[in-house]
């Protein structure tokens, strides 16, 4: 016979004992507070997490703890002061209950983030075979974040710190694990890194809502997505019926042995991705109580169609994130975007140029550095297979800005003009034995008058400066250098760091498509 039911809220009232679940909450931690994870020394590392509102924590590591009490929403935060690099144990949590955090490291912590050249795996790089056997590693470990898009800012992420190995590094971030390698080895201390990146994603999306829409010029980006939400069931329909397309003339290539075309794109809009800050508040926001060194970044591809917006958007970007981990002066290193698309046969404007400019210029923010990569891409590729140089020049940087090694991080950068008579003179910071690349002349070089067109030109070096000049441009007034989608430059240091792209005009781009350079002939035979 089947028993009556009965009301939850008059059992409760008569019979509260039958229902009551524990008297106190477990303690619970973050994805980020988990075994193997990397703890950073000499600074108050945040140990964070959940409990009963008013419940005591206590946090211990080696021979340091801390004490801390849940605030009235049940969450705790300790700091752990003193850390020595290079202290390996378990950490220990303990509330109403207890919970231990095995293989713990204590060394130097980095985010790595951006977009898909910084999202690349290691199983894509060049020599990657070789690279995933060398990759045994217990010091080194990487946090991957599962890539999230919201609206609001979330606590919690998915991950799992992995301690490097060949087993599994082969998913590992490509550029974050080449950087880390080399401070590994040159520090001699643990190295974390917490890898938090999506492919094809611009800064807007990795920049506060709220920092965004406070300043006008970044309306647009509300405006642009308002009408993207707005066209999205339209543009299902059509992707429903592009899928269908696809999957018939797929399955006909298929049976000719012919390559398929490429599979049409999801529209946005049907969800939170491509909101205005969407992938801050689903995988930064998670990580910010976590103490940090620094960060690194590899994006740009993705604003390439507005370089002069993101000449402010990217500084805004750094300086909000800083502002977030309050830390004004966390040092913040970024990839410049490497060579790209056509070379062509004139001297010509060009977006990927002028990204490239924007890049330079966040170098005015303090504690920045840049990593140039105009002598490692592909023309045919926007996602060039060596990440060992770009991570070992990210390295360089933070070896000495960071950690205040005496060399040279940097190639070449422009920092002043001079005209003389038929010539004009160009002056570099980081110039040291400037040379060119290939051992022949240095190319790469254009100047104009002031009807502002450009003509290649003759360049030499002399001491730390550059003389420019070309017999059809009598009086230049300006000079331009790897200004293009996919320069042939060849400008480099003592140490062999190419110079970056540079103009010392501010004229307005003006779009159009010059002719392509020709093929090179092949060599004849012998």
């Amino acid at each position: 016979m089947k028993t009556p039911s009965f009301p939850r809220a008059l059992a409760l009232a008569f019979f509260p004992a039958l229902f009551a679940g524990p008297l106190h909450a477990n303690v619970k931690l973050p994805a980020l507070i988990s075994d193997n994870m990397v703890l950073q020394q000499d600074l108050p590392d945040n140990v964070w997490g959940w409990a009963d509102p008013g419940e005591k924590v206590t946090v211990k590591f080696a021979d340091k703890s801390a004490a801390t009490t849940a605030d009235a929403d049940g969450k705790w935060t300790a700091r752990l002061e003193g850390l020595t690099a290079g202290a390996v144990g378990d950490l220990t949590i303990s509330g109403n209950n207890s919970l231990t955090v095995k293989n713990v490291a204590v060394g130097e912590v980095w985010v790595a983030s951006g977009q898909s050249n910084m999202e690349f795996t290691l199983s894509g790089t060049k020599n990657a075979p070789e690279e995933i056997q060398a990759a045994k590693y217990p010091l080194l470990r990487m946090f991957t974040v599962k890539k999230t898009a919201t609206t609001e800012p979330q606590a919690d992420c998915v991950g799992k710190w992995e301690v490097c190995t060949p087993e599994n590094a082969s998913h590992f971030s490509a550029v974050g694990y080449f950087f880390s390698r080399r401070l590994l080895e040159s520090l001699k201390q643990p190295i974390g890194l917490i890898h938090t990146s999506w492919g094809g994603t611009p800064a807007e999306f990795w920049t506060p809502e709220p920092v965004l829409k406070a300043d006008p010029a970044y309306n647009f980006i509300f405006l642009n997505w308002k009408h993207t939400v707005e066209i999205y069931p339209q543009a299902k329909e059509k992707y429903d019926k592009d899928i269908i397309a696809w999957k018939e003339e797929q399955k006909k290539a298929t049976e000719a042995g012919t390559k398929p075309p490429p599979m049409p794109r999801a529209p946005r809009g049907g969800d939170d991705f491509g909101s205005p800050g969407c992938l801050y508040n689903g995988m930064i926001a998670p990580v910010l109580p976590y103490t940090i060194r620094g960060a690194i970044w590899y994006q740009g591809e993705a604003n390439v169609g507005n370089p002069a917006i993101y000449q402010k958007l990217f500084p805004t970007m750094i300086q909000s994130w800083r502002r977030a981990w309050s830390e004004e002066e966390f040092p913040f290193l970024f990839v410049q975007l490497a060579n790209y698309l056509q070379r062509y046969d004139v001297p010509s404007d060009s977006n990927w140029a002028a990204l490239r400019e924007a890049q330079t210029m966040t170098l005015e923010l303090p504690h920045t550095g840049m990593a140039v990569t105009i002598d490692i891409g592909e023309g045919d590729n926007i996602h060039p297979k060596d990440k060992q140089d770009v991570g070992l020049r990210l390295a360089l940087a933070a070896e000495a800005t960071v950690y205040y090694h005496d060399q040279e991080f940097s190639g070449p950068i422009f920092s002043g003009m001079q005209v003389e008579e038929d010539r004009v003179r160009l002056t570099f910071r980081h110039g040291e034995g400037m040379k060119a690349a290939d051992g022949g002349k240095l190319k790469g070089f254009a100047i104009a008058g002031a009807d502002k067109k450009f003509v290649w030109a003759d360049a030499e070096v002399q001491g730390d400066h550059v003389i420019v000049s070309s017999p059809s441009v009598k009086e230049p007034v300006a000079a331009r250098y790897a200004w293009a989608d996919n320069p042939e430059c060849n400008l480099i240091n003592a140490t062999g760091l190419p110079a970056s792209p540079f103009r010392t005009d501010d004229w307005r781009q003006v779009n159009f498509a010059p002719k392509p350079a020709a093929p090179a002939a092949p060599a004849a035979a012998k």
